[in-house]
């Protein structure tokens, strides 16, 4: 199994038991469902069930919020520290690739929720999710260059 973990925080995002998919080499989106987990008091005994985003369990991702002015100034933030850390050869199509996939989210900027990793460090990688055509699949978008493959 590959865990991939935030190279800035190290925070680990998503592991590959989740289907992943790479897309225009610049991110990787993941699908994800809908999970039912039982809610136990401190006496053990069950309290009921909550509804999560399998991903979002797992990994213990958490929600942040940003408006749009807040998003983009995160964003240039965050890739001029990735691609600072990136080789040469790589530089020029991640700012390209950042650039590409930014003018596809912010036209739909309302229909994204943001998080962060467990650590809740807003420097780090923030993921994006969102739901596919259907209105009910959830799917979560990473930086592939903000991540690193690690076999546990």
């Amino acid at each position: 199994m590959v865990v991939y973990k935030d190279i800035l925080t190290g925070d680990e995002m998503f592991s590959d038991a989740f289907p992943v998919k790479l897309v225009d080499d610049i991110v990787y989106e993941v699908d994800c469902a809908m999970i039912k987990v039982k809610d136990r008091s401190e006496d053990g005994l069950e309290e009921g069930i909550q509804i999560f985003i399998d991903v979002i369990h797992s990994f213990r991702l958490q929600r942040t919020e940003f408006d749009q002015k807040t998003d983009l100034y995160y964003l240039q933030s965050y890739a001029r520290v990735v691609k600072n850390r990136l080789p040469a050869d790589r530089q020029l199509a991640f700012t390209k690739g950042v650039q590409t996939f930014v003018k596809k989210i912010i036209p739909n900027f309302k229909d994204y929720h943001f998080y962060t990793g467990e650590s809740r460090d807003n420097e780090g990688l923030v993921a994006l999710l969102n739901y596919r055509e259907d209105g009910v699949t959830p799917y979560l978008t990473f930086w592939k260059d903000g991540l690193e493959e690690v076999t546990p």
